[in-house]
């Protein structure tokens, strides 16, 4: 048996995704035979290449394009010439792997597309102080951007450069609009795909292949896979799980989905492979059955391999050269998502606290909590950077036990290890400028996490276990010791009221102008199956809208709750305050003011 693990596009493109790099370690370390592929950065190396590029733009300048981005399409086909010239350099320079382009790059000048670029006084703002490099890459971002634009334009409508028919698999409650998109001929940039995967396929000769689905964006590039091997290869037995399929499949009945996949596994995936591979009693699994009904194996097993046993995650077969540092935001904090090839681990499964009434809480992997010795954590560090030559990890935990941050710190400094790091955390009164201070001194460079609510009544009823006053005091602990913080904020909670998302936004105002963050996001709040106020919505004054349950995915609760204002007016008001106090502007901006 022989096992091809395969993250489908799209995902982020400075890092990989880290499921398959776990699954592998583990599954090697059992002795079996398992293989792995990032096809998302690989479609997008073979996007970004003169050829490819040459022939987007020969297809894209025989269609027409109407609406507000036909002014900019139209611009950008007319500099084909500069576009496919390029492409291949401005690829390198992102990739690192040639920086003498840095200064031809920065100069506004040379790009062709110039009603593409920032005026110049927001570009003096942004990166006047930042220095050439970030300026050229912000502006290859920009460049690249333009080629998924023509792709999104002219090709195919659901592509952007980090997901894959995201609209379309968002909250797919029917699985009939994803099945009759699957029906049709695959565009150009299926075809690549599936020409890299086909590749992959007469390499590794597997006999299993496993599609890891974290994000609604992976769903579409996922099946048009799975269609492909199907039609192709009707032996290989094609299993699917990852983050999306453990949060929204659960209660799936509709059976269409096993036209493309043979099974479907569910939260932690070492022991349900392990089982597919060896014939072993198969857990947390779904498949068609005799009857002609979804089969549900052993689905609420608990039944898991020990964090302090799953491995080392393993590299193999993942081309860390190939990943582009990109930068969409001049933010030194928000750029850690999009820049970096960073070592992706978690520190512990689960979270520690997981009380939270607006987090998924009954879900494995926020549930379960279990956690290793930092002795181990470290040997995990020391084995993926003599993989990687890369030295640098985000923890990507729900949210980082204090505890092991210490004692990993310590233990950092004890091997004199030299590393760099940033992870999610609480922001509770643990971290003391102590504790803070011995995490700089190991490597952090920035933590990020939700204050939410940022007021005290629903911060309550949230059960977030903090309040204003001591977030306040947790994150001066990290700004006096040099560590960035990035804020998630939530908005629309049943019950909050206008003055109270006023006061929210103040004390966020207030933190900002105090240097104690760095940035944040605002997000409206979604109620979820698998909540505790989805569950038990009337203990926040909130009810149900009743509905029929959907067939294939289901998660997102519609609800109302008497007196709630229309949360909708307020997202552009909210952004557009926090994108001026992360340029350290509209301080002095009434905040009601941002709302007219």
């Amino acid at each position: 048996m022989r096992l091809l693990l395969i993250t489908p596009p799209l995902t982020q493109i400075n890092t990989a995704y880290p499921a398959t790099e776990q699954l592998t370690g583990y599954l090697r370390g059992k002795g079996l035979q398992c293989d792995q592929m990032d096809l998302s950065i690989e479609l997008i190396n073979k996007i970004l290449t003169r050829e490819c590029v040459s022939q987007i733009f020969d297809i894209a300048e025989g269609v027409h394009v109407s609406g507000k981005k036909a002014i900019n399409i139209r611009i950008i086909l007319s500099n084909k010439d500069f576009y496919t010239k390029w492409v291949e350099p401005v690829k390198k320079f992102l990739q690192g792997h040639d920086s003498t382009f840095a200064r031809l790059f920065a100069n506004p000048q040379f790009w062709a597309n110039q009603k593409r670029l920032p005026n110049p006084e927001d570009m003096e703002w942004d990166y006047g102080t930042s220095g050439t490099f970030n300026q050229a890459q912000y502006l290859c971002t920009l460049f690249i951007e333009d080629i998924g634009n023509v792709i999104q334009q002219c090709i195919s409508p659901h592509f952007e450069m980090v997901r894959y028919a995201e609209k379309l698999c968002h909250s797919l409650s029917d699985f009939t609009p994803l099945d009759e998109e699957l029906a049709k001929e695959p565009n150009l940039i299926d075809k690549w795909m599936l020409e890299l995967l086909e590749q992959k396929i007469s390499e590794t000769k597997p006999t299993h292949l496993g599609l890891s689905i974290p994000f609604p964006g992976n769903l579409y590039g996922g099946l048009r896979c799975a269609q492909y091997i199907k039609q192709k290869y009707p032996d290989i037995h094609i299993t699917m799980g990852g983050g999306y399929v453990s949060t929204e499949l659960r209660q799936l009945t509709d059976t269409r989905i096993f036209k493309y996949v043979d099974t479907i596994t569910f939260d932690d995936g070492e022991l349900p492979l392990e089982r597919l591979l060896t014939g072993g009693e198969l857990i947390r699994t779904m498949r068609l059955g005799n009857n002609g009904q979804v089969e549900r194996i052993n689905i609420d097993s608990k039944e898991n391999v020990a964090f302090s046993e799953i491995g080392t995650p393993c590299l193999d077969g993942i081309h860390t050269e190939m990943y582009l540092d990109t930068a969409d935001s001049a933010n030194p904090m928000q750029q850690l998502w999009s820049n970096g090839h960073w070592n992706k681990m978690m520190l512990a499964h689960g979270c520690y606290w997981a009380k939270c009434t607006f987090c998924d809480t009954t879900l494995d992997y926020i549930c379960r909590y279990d956690h290793a010795p930092a002795s181990i954590i470290a040997d995990r560090m020391e084995g993926m950077m003599k993989q990687s030559g890369i030295s640098g990890f985000h923890f990507v935990d729900e949210a980082a036990p204090p505890a092991t941050l210490r004692s990993l710190s310590e233990e950092i400094l004890k091997r004199k290890m030299t590393v760099s790091y940033w992870t999610n955390i609480r922001f509770e009164s643990a971290y003391n400028n102590e504790l803070c201070f011995l995490m700089a001194q190991s490597g952090c460079i920035a933590v990020s996490g939700g204050i939410e609510v940022a007021s005290e009544r629903v911060l309550k009823l949230i059960n977030k276990g903090i309040s204003v006053k001591s977030v306040r005091e947790t994150l001066r602990n990290f700004a006096n010791n040099g560590i960035m913080v990035h804020a998630y904020l939530m908005y629309g909670f049943p019950s909050q009221t206008e003055k109270e998302l006023y006061e929210s936004l103040d004390t966020v105002r207030q933190f900002f102008e105090e240097g104690l963050i760095q940035s944040a996001f605002w997000h409206r709040y979604a109620m979820t199956c698998h909540s505790i106020s989805g569950q038990n919505p009337q203990q926040f004054g909130a009810k149900h809208v009743p509905q029929p349950a959907g067939t294939f995915a289901n998660n997102e609760i519609p609800f109302t709750c008497n007196g709630s204002p229309d949360w909708s007016r307020f997202e552009r008001g909210l952004n557009l305050a926090t994108f001026n106090y992360m340029r350290g502007a509209g301080f002095d901006v009434p905040v009601k003011q941002w709302f007219r």
